[in-house]
């Protein structure tokens, strides 16, 4: 039998680190985001 182990492994990391490197991406932007808002905000209460 075939050895596939550590194939499935590594491909079970690199679909996690993927996942968690988007939903980091998704959290940054909306922060970001939030930011540019509050500063639009302020600048049409001027």
């Amino acid at each position: 039998m075939a050895d596939t182990l550590n194939y499935m492994i590594l491909g079970f990391v690199v679909i996690f680190v993927t996942i968690g490197l988007h939903i980091w991406s998704l959290i940054n932007r909306s922060n970001r985001l939030k930011k540019d808002l509050a500063l639009l905000e302020d600048m049409a209460e001027e």
